[in-house]
């Protein structure tokens, strides 16, 4: 399993408990459309698609759901209700399976080359993008791998000092200019420090939001090509952040993201505080960016990496 390994117990515990409320409602929700049926009909496939669209699947993902069911259905010719929970969930397996997206093997891919591998970290503000690299990192030097942080967030004083915590904290080297610093000047400072330090992972902050003269895109865009010109071929990965408990407004901000910044992987937190974690499954079907890391609580080791199949298991076991 590479680094990180998702099965130990308590990384199973924690992922059943953070995903409670989720599971709690779609259950409950799943349980009283079939309540008093024999068979699954028309009309407990409509009620099912308005089950899956109120725990934030989406709507294109639900009805693709909805056709493979049908098609089950019709070719069963009877199809009991006491088989849907298994069969919806075969599904959904299903369908996060043939997104060409692999669950992570390791926890990064280390660099051909011998140097740094760079993250760069994207998302709005209030995500909990900070937070998520600073377990991203506990984990990393846990797994013996020497870590640097950039502060290219320069936006908001209180970013920076947030990450100067986290760093303290995990016990790994920042680099930082203060408030109101050039962000790429940041990003190559890092860059330099992290291939100076023979260091295997360099991980990027970036503004969730600027002054509105600066156009957010055109800055990230900025920051790329300077940590370009110090190693090339980086960054390696380009992180999008997303609040799971916003549910569907998680979807618009991928897909908005991903319009003007080429993101090749997502990290969604706050799923333990939400009952809004089926936006997990229409995230991972509608972006085709492989949902790589998944926030199931508080604790320092809460950020998991995300394993489709552990995640449907938990969803309805």
């Amino acid at each position: 399993m590479g680094i990180f390994d998702f099965f130990s117990k308590d990384k199973k515990e924690s992922l059943d408990k953070g995903l409670e409320k989720t599971k709690q409602s779609f259950l409950s929700k799943l349980t009283r459309t079939v309540v008093g049926k024999s068979r699954v009909d028309d009309e407990v496939l409509d009620e099912l698609e308005e089950v899956l669209i109120t725990s934030d699947v989406g709507v294109e993902t639900t009805l693709k759901i909805i056709e493979r069911i049908e098609a089950r259905v019709s070719k069963d010719k009877y199809v009991g209700t006491d088989e849907l929970n298994g069969i919806l969930k075969q599904e959904i397996a299903a369908l996060l399976e043939e997104n060409n997206t692999n669950d992570l093997q390791d926890f990064v891919t280390p660099n051909d080359t011998g140097e740094p591998y760079v993250i760069m970290v994207v998302g709005v503000n209030g995500v909990g993008k900070t937070t998520t690299i600073g377990k991203l990192a506990h984990q990393l030097k846990t797994a013996g791998k020497s870590v640097v942080l950039g502060a290219a967030d320069t936006f908001r004083a209180a970013a920076v000092d947030q990450l100067i915590i986290w760093s303290e904290r995990v016990g790994v080297p920042i680099v930082q200019q203060g408030m109101g610093a050039d962000p790429a000047s940041v990003a190559f400072d890092t860059l330099q420090s992290a291939k100076a330090q023979g260091a295997d992972i360099a991980i990027i902050d970036t503004a969730g939001r600027l002054h509105n003269k600066v156009n957010l895109m055109n800055e990230l865009t900025k920051i790329k090509n300077v940590m370009g010109k110090i190693i090339p071929g980086a960054p390696h990965e380009i992180l999008l952040v997303l609040d799971g408990s916003t549910g569907q407004n998680a979807f618009e901000q991928a897909k908005q993201f991903s319009l003007s910044t080429e993101i090749n992987a997502l990290a969604i937190t706050k799923l333990d505080g939400t009952a809004k974690g089926g936006v997990v499954i229409g995230i991972s079907d509608q972006m085709k960016v492989p949902v790589k890391y998944i926030g199931v609580g508080e604790g320092i080791e809460d950020l998991q990496v995300f394993n489709k199949a552990a995640f449907v298991e938990s969803l309805f076991n």
